[in-house]
């Protein structure tokens, strides 16, 4: 089974990729997903984080408010990574379990995991390629206001990611989410149809 990554900054369009490359018949596992069922209650991180952050990020439902840890870390460094800490390794076993399961069932599929920050964890060393989706800040911009967030927050965000040149070096191919949605499907196909070449 081919292990992708696939990744892009704050509203780029990955997870528009990500479902036309399931059309195109990839396996697909949103991480972002994953992390949100490990905070539910019950999950593998609920206990550590409630315990780590207070109950004052709880919802009077139990539940943690996804908002407000997140802003509790945002623009501070050390919270985050004690954050990530209690976060990651169970979304990364969730992953292999998935992973594994789909090489079970489709020894010469494709599985594609979708993330926003798998070069900065260095998790892209486990994939065999590396696709990262782009656009224009400006469309970035728009669509994450779509999304609800303020744009001095939206803008925050993106200027605290890797900057996209840096990010390039690390991938095997560039999926520029700036034009029309054809286009874009477009060259996912294109990249699709180059996935499917490598021989394992």
């Amino acid at each position: 089974m081919l292990k992708v990554g696939l990744t892009g900054g704050l509203a780029s369009g990955k997870s528009f990729v990500g479902q036309a490359l399931v059309e195109l018949g990839c396996h697909l596992i949103e991480a972002d997903r994953l992390g949100h069922d490990v905070l539910l209650p019950g999950g593998e991180a609920y206990g550590d984080v409630v315990r780590e952050f207070g109950s004052g990020m709880l919802d009077p439902d139990g539940t943690i408010n996804r908002k407000r840890l997140a802003g509790e870390v945002f623009g501070n460094p050390e919270r985050l990574a004690v954050l990530n800490s209690l976060v990651h390794p169970p979304v990364f076993r969730r992953e292999q379990a998935l992973m594994d399961e789909f090489e079970r069932v489709d020894p010469r599929g494709i599985t594609v995991v979708e993330a926003a920050i798998l070069i900065e964890t260095g998790s892209y060393k486990r994939f065999d390629r590396m696709i990262l989706v782009v656009c224009e800040e400006a469309a970035q911009l728009a669509r994450a206001c779509e999304r609800g967030l303020e744009r001095e927050e939206a803008l925050a965000r993106i200027q605290r990611q890797m900057p996209v040149e840096e990010k390039r070096k690390f991938a095997d191919y560039v999926i520029d989410n700036s034009g029309s949605r054809e286009e874009t499907l477009r060259q996912t196909q294109a990249v699709y149809e180059a996935l499917r070449r490598i021989e394992l």
